[in-house]
């Protein structure tokens, strides 16, 4: 079989598990070219993986062979890559977030329709075993209505790591806990739940963190299903815990902590499959994870410019969680309630 011919752009802290996923789906996807701006980069990148080098996105964009390019370069950055990548004719996978705002996040979304390209968006909680389980146990519709869902999400960072130049600005990041790490979980509770019509709540930064965005995130939610709920979001928790998402159905209650999922079904039924054991990147070491999940959001990417159909998690999908977070924060700001753009009433 041909192999599906990719790009990467980008050779920081975030490239590490995709490149290692690449690695391992060696038999369908070619690495033709590996950018950074960063010449030193370039040089630590080639020292630990086997990909070839350029010192230009205008040579990935001019080679006719690159049908796509995975973009982990930092928020602020990707609108402009994205377009140019489409323009181009080439597909786009791109990390989480889209863009620093959901202005420039829309911008890059229209322009990947525009240009006819398949978008492919790094959100890659909903690949994890738990998540795919779990959906499939909610679409039969075995556990009835929801009635509530509880999002915890109390991650710890040290100062250390806001220290970098840009993290957790808004110029860089575009924000703080909810669009730097809370939006993977938020991701897989609305694929879950549904969407959030409104919240109200409270957002900060902690004395535990000298930074510009905000540090913790307490809301409260209703969702477009009727079903209530609560979202609890900080990396100022030492010294880290795993996320967990809490579902509540008329039949039962579905619990997703980490990569562990418990369904406890009203009539005593059980479903459960056992955590990997890993940190999940909830500490200081934020890329303390396995690759699993990144292979897998690349190999479902792959599979739908192959099969010609979208990926799972699609830019449109994307922007739902972006806009869930403009809200948080917008309520945390004003102290009233926020309606969530584009979520049903």
């Amino acid at each position: 079989m041909k192999k599906t011919r990719i790009a990467i752009v980008g050779l920081g802290m975030a490239v590490t598990p995709h490149a290692r996923g690449l690695m391992d789906l060696s038999d369908r996807v070619e690495v033709i070219h590996a950018f950074a701006p960063s010449e030193a980069r370039r040089r630590a990148f080639g020292e630990t993986f086997p990909f070839p080098l350029c010192d230009s996105l205008d040579t990935i964009l001019n080679d006719g062979s690159v049908e796509a390019v995975a973009v982990f370069t930092p928020a602020n950055t990707h609108r402009d890559i994205a377009i140019r990548c489409a323009e181009a004719g080439k597909h786009v996978l791109m990390e989480k977030p889209l863009d620093i705002t959901t202005a420039r996040a829309e911008q890059l979304v229209a322009a990947c329709r525009k240009a006819g390209v398949k978008l492919g968006v790094v959100l890659q909680h909903r690949f994890r075993p738990a998540g795919v389980r779990l959906a499939e146990i909610l679409a039969s519709g075995e556990l009835g209505a929801i009635v509530g869902c509880s999002t915890v999400i109390r991650l710890w960072r040290p100062q250390s790591y806001y220290d970098e130049p840009g993290r957790g600005s808004f110029a860089r990041d575009g924000g703080g806990v909810l669009i730097s790490q809370g939006i993977h979980t938020l991701d897989l509770m609305l694929s879950l739940a549904g969407p959030i019509a409104e919240v109200r709540g409270f957002a900060a930064t902690t004395p535990v963190h000298s930074m510009e965005t905000e540090d913790m995130v307490c809301a409260a939610a209703r969702f477009a299903n009727g079903a209530f709920g609560t979202i609890d979001a900080t990396t100022a928790a030492y010294p880290g815990f795993l996320e967990e998402i809490v579902l509540t159905y008329a039949k039962g209650t579905a619990l997703v902590r980490g990569t562990e999922l418990l369904v406890q079904f009203q009539n005593g039924r059980k479903i459960a499959i056992e955590p990997d054991r890993s940190a999940g990147g909830t500490g200081a070491d934020p890329m303390a994870f396995p690759h699993d999940y990144h292979r897998a959001v690349m190999a479902d990417f792959v599979e739908a410019i192959r099969a010609g159909r979208e990926p799972k998690v699609t830019g449109e999908e994307a922007l739902k969680v972006h806009r869930l977070i403009d809200a948080l924060i917008e309520a945390g700001r004003s102290g009233g309630s926020v309606r969530v753009a584009g979520a049903e009433a």
